[in-house]
């Protein structure tokens, strides 16, 4: 088995893929239908890997050395305690947007809520935020809201597949930069709106294959700077939060001053701060909705 993995190690670091030992070891495991720790047992233990799992194997590799994302390929993507089905037309989550969500479950014990805390995810893609939220803290309500079709079925597939607890989660079809306009009945009522939006520039085309090739464009570009769509978003933002309540968004490394002058910009978004994620740069940015603020 060793044998076999340094082999497809090799053949992917050839490709110039990113973590080609991690990749090979979940690649071997997806076509045994093992899980990780199993297939480390197998390993120890000298098993031979059987014909028709090297051939699915290969199969894999061969795949993956053509840059199809690892998540796509074993179809699924881990993201803090949930296993997020993913695939074709959904954004793949990213370890730095969980970040957000440690933010948000810290705000929410700040804010001491005497009732159901209420959060409205704009951009809401596979689910990750929302159903993080949800089933990490001990009753929420949230609004997950996704244009994309294909992003909100990924999301209704993992929604029926987590366990809520006294949570409830709405996942809705809806377009960020206009849902509240069109849900005046939720203005003013949000604790916390969180957006994970499409901020990559237009013209700035990722180098990496899996993000070029394969996430949908409608969760990258955000526009001529990136930030025309998250400014929009911000304004829909301010309608459904509460005086005093929770903004937060995720942006790239190099928009977190654009970022808080934007909030700044508004009428009531207030108090803006940028956070780095787990490598020191710049990844978000939050604020509160000032009291008192005629919209």
């Amino acid at each position: 088995m060793s044998t076999v993995l340094r082999g497809a190690a090799r053949l992917l670091a050839d490709s110039h893929v990113p973590n080609p030992d991690p990749d090979s070891t979940a690649l071997l495991a997806h076509a045994w239908g093992i899980d990780a720790s199993d297939l480390a047992r197998r390993r120890l233990f000298g098993d031979t890997v059987p014909t028709q799992v090297t051939e699915n194997f290969a199969q894999l590799i061969e795949r993956r050395r053509q840059r199809v994302p690892l998540q796509h390929l074993v179809g699924s993507a881990a993201f803090r305690h949930l296993e997020l089905q993913v695939g074709p037309g959904v954004f793949v989550p990213r370890p730095e947007t969980e970040l957000l969500v440690t933010e948000i479950l810290e705000e929410l014990e700040r804010q001491q809520n005497t009732q159901v805390p209420f959060v409205i995810d704009l951009c809401s893609g596979s689910g990750a935020i929302t159903l993080s939220l949800a089933t990490e803290h001990p009753q929420l309500a949230v609004i997950g809201v996704e244009r994309e079709t294909e992003a909100l079925n990924w999301s209704l597939k993992n929604l029926a597949s987590v366990h809520l607890g006294d949570s409830t989660v709405d996942l809705v079809s809806g377009d960020a930069t206009s849902f509240a306009d069109e849900r005046p009945e939720l203005w003013g009522r949000a604790d916390v709106v969180v957006t994970n939006p499409p901020y990559v520039p237009d013209e700035a085309v990722p180098r990496d294959p899996e993000v070029r090739e394969h996430d949908p464009a409608a969760a990258l570009y955000g526009g001529s700077t990136g930030l025309e769509i998250p400014a929009l978003i911000m304004l829909q933002a301010e309608k459904l939060l509460r005086p005093g309540g929770f903004f937060i968004m995720e942006h790239s490394e190099e928009q977190g001053r654009a970022a808080c002058e934007l909030i700044m910009s508004t009428a009531s978004l207030r108090q803006a701060v940028t956070f780095p994620d787990y490598t020191g740069r710049d990844r978000y940015t939050v604020a509160h909705r000032v009291s008192e603020v005629d919209l």
